[in-house]
């Protein structure tokens, strides 16, 4: 599955220590999300099943990913479809996850 900004949801920590139901790590991963973004991230709010699915979201796709909530309210699967394609928040973005520049690019490829 493939997340809006073009990241790999199957090399994602939330997204694999949902799936793998393991709750050891999910509270690892809140105790360094809760470091990493200078909040109160709890073990329950490391539970995501794709920020595309329709399910659960990890507390930073809910509340924090601007990225998401563009596709979202452009009703877009991801950032290869949309018309301002690359605009400044998702060039920002790219510039730290180059392997999501190169799958967003391969969308777009096939888009046309």
């Amino acid at each position: 599955m493939i997340a809006c900004c073009g990241l790999d949801c199957s090399l994602c920590e939330a997204y694999t220590a949902t799936k793998e139901g393991d709750e050891a790590r999910r509270a690892q991963i809140a105790k360094e999300w809760s470091v990493l973004y200078n909040t109160d991230i709890q073990p329950e709010h490391i539970c995501c099943d794709g920020c595309r699915a329709g399910g659960r979201l990890s507390f930073y796709s809910d509340t924090m990913c601007e990225i998401r909530k563009c596709c979202m309210e452009n009703d877009l699967e991801n950032c290869a479809e949309c018309t301002d394609y690359p605009c400044d928040m998702l060039r920002s973005f790219l510039k730290t996850t180059p392997e999501a520049e190169k799958t967003l690019e391969r969308l777009r490829a096939e888009l046309e």
